[in-house]
């Protein structure tokens, strides 16, 4: 029987190459994903080249583009290119990829490092890495997760880690222990950060959430989100950039401390 990089339906996570699909999926029988009841289901990527599949490469500010595709592949997130003076970078990643969009992210200049927030997202991150010939990022504490092996891991540890001139990735834990989000201070004084959803934004504009399961409703205990809060204060930064589309575009600092200080309320309350 011919081997196979499987890819899990429901997360889009690929495994190494195999005769057969695996047993499980180890993120979806994690209590902070989910095994759909239709069973665990598996396909490659050669499957989805096949079946229509489009990345879409959308401008979200100047030198920052979403990629997504159309229609959703396992969770459905974005991936964020940055596009930096000293190198561009891939903020999370997705799983589909076809030479169309090899293709299209060439004409920015291509890749030079690949940034995860949390396991969720690893989807087909040495697909990428080898389509441009790049490293990828990932803190020491959530190693455990890799589903693929690969010599293009560089393995992080600490709070922070300065990927180029104002490019710093920073550990925040909470929804995994090496969860992180990226810190980008834009060389017009601007400072942004992107989340994935180890914070989360919800539909009240301008607030966020922190859960340790997003599917499962199951949330982060007061003390991970006061250390969210702390390590948060010392950085700047104005707009906020989700997994899903969603975004707080002014005063984003002040939108993670006043929801850190809510949250913090209502998971202590003992009394109405």
């Amino acid at each position: 029987m011919m081997k196979k990089q499987y890819i899990c339906k429901t997360c889009g996570t690929q495994y190494d190459e195999a005769e057969s699909f695996p047993s499980e999926c180890k993120i979806c029988t994690d209590e902070r994903q989910y095994v759909p009841d239709s069973g665990q289901e598996w396909t490659t990527m050669e499957q989805l080249v096949r079946s229509g599949y489009q990345n879409k490469i959308i401008e979200k500010e100047q030198n920052l583009y979403s990629i997504k595709t159309y229609p959703q592949v396992g969770i459905g997130q974005n991936a964020y290119l940055l596009i930096t003076e000293k190198g561009n970078f891939l903020w999370d990643c997705i799983t589909y990829i076809d030479d169309e969009t090899q293709k299209m992210i060439q004409t920015f200049g291509g890749i030079d490092g690949i940034i995860l927030s949390h396991p969720h997202y690893y989807s087909t991150i040495v697909e990428w890495a080898e389509a441009f010939n790049c490293p990828i990022y990932i803190h020491t504490l959530d190693r455990k997760w890799i589903t693929r092996k690969s010599n293009r891991y560089i393995f992080w540890e600490g709070e922070s880690l300065q990927l180029a001139p104002g490019v710093t990735v920073i550990n925040l834990g909470g929804h995994f222990d090496g969860s992180s989000v990226l810190h980008w201070k834009k060389t017009n004084g601007d400072f942004v950060l992107l989340v994935g959803d180890t914070l989360f934004i919800v539909p009240d504009k301008g607030w966020l959430s922190f859960m340790y399961s997003h599917p499962n409703r199951i949330p982060l205990p007061a003390f991970a989100v006061e250390r969210i809060k702390q390590i948060l204060e010392d950085y700047e930064f104005t707009r906020i950039f989700g997994a899903f589309d969603n975004n707080i575009l002014e005063q984003g600092k002040e939108a993670v401390m006043k929801s850190a200080e809510r949250y913090i309320y209502h998971v202590n309350r003992t009394e109405r």
